[in-house]
């Protein structure tokens, strides 16, 4: 591999908006001239959608029907602002480790040299609601520099981002460190803050951003495109390439200090007063 570019991942919870920002950075780095190699790595297959404007084909679907012929032609797909795009797919439900994707991908992409290419910027948007040990391929492999973990104030994903903190802890060494911090997306409340903010102070952990519930983004997701292309003035596509410019700089690594169990029992007691409060 090319160990000149930045290689980063955003894990997180399925359904907190991890692959709508994953593809938001990507295309306002690669706006900004960066030339980014955008790789998902969700079996949804669907971290590529807003970037390419549809869906592509799969590494493992492409794999599985060309073999040996299998190019880079096959596989890399060029979307919005030119960021290069890869979906690593996954098997059918019910069948098979949904974590062999990854490592397919990746394979892949290594016996094809894609690795070498001229990459300024490799993004992995990873799934990161279970403990399948396919999904820390890119940690385990050491395919990336720094992990960054998406989560809301929901309980769940608060216990994700933290199975993944674990994670991060099990295949970091002193020499390497790999946590880069947390973002806090879909905000909308003073409660949902200080639910964040009490999760990362036990962690001793980093908010590098907060990015508030809204819908425009949502509206032009479901238009097929980017923050960055829809509203490039707005606010929010502002905190996004600010995000992008400071994840691709070198931010420092945080210390990966996952809670216990006792301690998620203590901010699931937090979580809920802090919820009864609104309802009172």
């Amino acid at each position: 591999m090319n160990l000149d570019n930045k290689r980063i991942a955003f894990y997180g919870k399925g359904g907190i908006g991890k692959s709508t920002i994953a593809a938001n950075v990507s295309a306002a780095l690669s706006k900004a001239g960066k030339k980014v190699l955008h790789i998902g790595c969700d079996p949804k297959s669907d971290s590529t959608r807003i970037l390419m404007k549809r869906r592509i084909p799969t590494v493992l679907k492409t794999l599985k029907e060309k073999g040996e012929q299998l190019n880079q032609a096959d596989i890399l797909f060029t979307g919005v602002y030119g960021v290069t795009c890869v979906e690593a797919g996954g098997p059918e439900p019910g069948v098979g480790c949904a974590g062999m994707g990854i490592s397919a991908v990746i394979e892949t992409l290594e016996k094809l040299d894609v690795f070498t290419m001229d990459w300024d910027l490799i993004v992995y948007d990873v799934l990161g609601d279970v403990v399948c040990g396919g999904f820390s391929i890119p940690m385990r492999r050491q395919c990336v520099d720094a992990v960054y973990i998406v989560t809301s104030s929901e309980f769940m994903s608060l216990y994700a981002a933290n199975n993944i903190l674990k994670g991060i802890a099990h295949y970091e060494t002193p020499a390497q460190k790999l946590f880069g911090g947390f973002i806090h997306n879909r905000w909308s409340s003073q409660t949902d803050k200080e639910v964040v903010d009490h999760f990362i102070q036990m962690t001793d952990s980093r908010l590098l951003a907060s990015i508030e519930q809204n819908q425009a983004i949502k509206l032009a997701e479901y238009q097929r495109n980017t923050m960055i292309e829809a509203a490039p003035l707005a606010p929010l596509s502002q905190v996004i390439e600010t995000l992008g410019k400071d994840l691709f700089c070198e931010v420092p690594a945080c210390d990966s200090r996952p809670l216990d169990d006792d301690a998620m029992e203590s901010l699931f007691d937090f979580v809920s007063a802090k919820n009864q409060e609104i309802t009172r």
